[in-house]
C-alpha cells in the first residue's frame, strides 16, 4: 500500500495559514503605530516548491518536477501590496488586511473540508 500524502499537504498548508493570521494579526494591531511596515508572508505555492510534500514520488522521466530539499519556515516579508504610507510612515490599511483575514478564514474552512472528505473516504474503504 502506498503512503497517502494528502494529509501531509493538508498539515502544511494548516501551519501556513497560521503563521498567514499570526502576520495579519500583527499588522492589525500595529495600525496606528508610527513607522510599522506591513508584513506578508510568502505565498503557499513557493512554501510547496520548497516542501517534501511526498517523501518523493518516483520520477521515471527526465521531465518530471524533481523537489528541492524541505525548508519547514515560512518566509514573512515587507508586504509590497500595501504601498499607501501614512504621513506616520505607517504602511498597514485596515481594510486589505480584514480581506486577507476573510481570505485565510475560507482557506481553513476549505482545508477542514477536504481533509474531513478524504477522512470519510478512508473510513468507508477501510470499513468494507
Amino acid at each position: 500500500m502506498q503512503p497517502i500524502h494528502l494529509f501531509n499537504l493538508a498539515a502544511k498548508q494548516a501551519h501556513w495559514l497560521s503563521v498567514r493570521q499570526d502576520v495579519v494579526a500583527g499588522n492589525v494591531a500595529n495600525t496606528d503605530t508610527p513607522g510599522y511596515e506591513a508584513r506578508e508572508v510568502e505565498p503557499f505555492s513557493q512554501v510547496l516548491e520548497r516542501a517534501n510534500v511526498s517523501d518523493r514520488m518516483a520520477a521515471d522521466d527526465p521531465r518530471h518536477f524533481v523537489d528541492d530539499t524541505m525548508r519547514n519556515d515560512v518566509a514573512v516579508a515587507p508586504d509590497q501590496a500595501n504601498v499607501a504610507i501614512k504621513p506616520s510612515g505607517n504602511s498597514v490599511s485596515l481594510s486589505h488586511e480584514l480581506m486577507e483575514s476573510t481570505d485565510i478564514r475560507r482557506s481553513f474552512e476549505l482545508n477542514t473540508s477536504i481533509v474531513k472528505s478524504f477522512h470519510q473516504m478512508m473510513m468507508m474503504a477501510v470499513k468494507s
